[in-house]
């Protein structure tokens, strides 16, 4: 009886969403506005936490001088800092040490190396998690963990796991992995209301309570080889693997994103955690400040939005962005407009192909307004580009889960990591440049003349952008 239901609720999961979604659309009239975020207050103090507890006033000050001695800057760190306290709610941590993590084998690598050496547990949440060749290395991996007692504790999306396997995730449960479906398509395996459309787009893995992994980059075989590289193995849609960015982080910050698990647990409605030493004494690891921001969809307003809008708004010199989704509301768009025509250098590097045809094709109709402002637009080669990673200045990163579509802003649950710090930021400058030289800019001129086609499918794509 059970396999059959199965069977029967695998078989109609996507029809299920597509009919749930033109129930939606068929009520929706108007795009509901997102909130503009609140103004901080001027000379708001501002809280850092160190691996001994939070920092008097005097050493925060000295904190942000220093910042600002290395990067040049003013206005960018009193501003964008004052308006995350005020909106985020979560401190900006010291002393921890980040790695930047460049596409797939390399997080894949430094992921396992973790789980191989963990103790005492494994808290892992992902959107995807496909039964291919990576799933199973994944999979037989913390089974084995597990088995030597190391507690698994898992968070999956439903909707991100459409097309993987209910036995592959009995497999894990049925080995002692504590595992948990966000949201269920199933009706009957629903916890508390039926919302479809809120999803769990998060990737994060804690190992320990002293390592998090933080990023983009989901669990599936896409990601075997770099972008980069010439792999043998080549991807069937892109050519190449997918291109992604993830972060290693260890030190006193892992506690802020071990809570945003747990609190995702509980919601959720998820079995008792087993006893394990979910927030260890951590030491300093490192110089990288590091703050931990989610959003979730019934949030009163996106923090990670209103951060990204007051880091856009602060800038002093040059905005980078890198995005696989780009599909912004007004708001958005018209703060890179603004940033750009008072002359900050603001380039976004997006997707020349990708594997969601009418978010591709909704984001470009958005770029003669940009290019006509100023922006400058390029779009990544032979890949199917998967980052989110903001540079702006000398001094301020997010690297993590959020596109920059109405999809991450209004109905998803999304990790976003924002690090502080030349060194760190030097890195990334670095990594967007090399993503440049692999890339095609787009010239207004030339954007001017494409085919009516074109023109055709952004209008027809722009229609849906909410719901993409």
């Amino acid at each position: 009886m059970n396999s059959h239901l199965n069977k029967i609720t695998t078989i109609f999961r996507p029809l299920l969403i597509i009919l749930v979604y033109l129930l939606l659309i068929d009520g929706c009239v108007f795009l509901p506005p997102i909130d503009s975020p609140p103004s901080p207050e001027k000379n708001q103090p501002v809280h850092f936490v160190g691996p001994n507890g939070k920092l008097s006033a005097q050493q925060s000050t000295a904190v942000i001088d220093k910042l600002k001695r290395e990067s040049n800057s003013t206005d960018i760190l009193d501003r964008h800092i004052a308006a995350e306290e005020a909106l985020v709610g979560r401190p900006l941590v010291l002393g921890n040490r980040v790695t930047l993590l460049q596409d797939g084998p390399t997080t894949y690598q430094s992921m396992f190396a973790a789980i191989r050496v963990a103790k005492d547990h494994i808290n892992l949440e992902t959107y995807i998690f496909e039964d291919d060749e990576i799933g199973i290395r994944f999979a037989d991996l913390l089974l084995e963990k597990q088995a030597q007692g190391v507690q698994v504790n898992l968070i999956y999306d439903s909707v991100g796991t459409i097309g993987t396997s209910r036995d592959f995730f009995k497999r894990l449960s049925d080995g002692g992995i504590n595992t948990l479906e966000f949201n269920p398509v199933n009706p009957l395996s629903v916890r508390d209301e039926w919302l479809l459309d809120h999803r769990d787009h998060r990737k994060l893995m804690i190992v320990d309570g002293s390592v998090a992994f933080v990023g983009g980059i989901n669990i599936s075989s896409v990601y075997s080889h770099g972008s980069f590289s010439k792999g043998t193995r080549k991807d069937a849609k892109s050519g190449k693997g997918w291109r992604d960015t993830h972060t290693r982080i260890e030190g006193p910050a892992v506690r802020e994103f071990q809570k945003y698990f747990m609190e995702t647990w509980e919601k959720q409605k998820g079995a008792a955690l087993a006893p394990r030493n979910y927030f260890p004494s951590v030491n300093k690891k490192g110089d990288d400040i590091v703050r931990a921001i989610e959003s979730r969809a019934d949030d009163p307003y996106n923090a990670i939005y209103a951060t990204l809008l007051s880091a856009i708004s602060s800038a002093e010199s040059h905005i980078y962005i890198t995005n696989a989704y780009f599909v912004p509301d007004p708001q958005f768009i018209q703060a890179l407009k603004d940033a750009a025509r008072r002359g900050i250098d603001v380039r976004l590097i997006l997707p020349s192909r990708t594997d969601a045809w009418l978010v591709f094709h909704a984001g470009r109709s958005h770029y003669t307004d940009l290019l006509k402002a100023g922006v400058k637009i390029y779009e990544r080669k032979s890949t199917v580009l998967h980052s989110k990673t903001v540079v702006v200045d000398d001094v301020w990163s997010s690297i993590g889960s959020t596109n920059l579509d109405w999809r991450s802003f209004v109905h998803n649950d999304e990790l976003n990591a924002v690090i502080l710090g030349r060194e760190f930021t030097t890195q990334m400058r670095s990594m967007f440049d090399k993503d440049l030289l692999e890339s095609t800019p787009i010239l207004l001129a030339d954007w001017k003349r494409r085919s009516p086609l074109l023109h055709l499918k952004e209008f027809m794509a722009r229609m849906w952008e909410y719901w993409l």
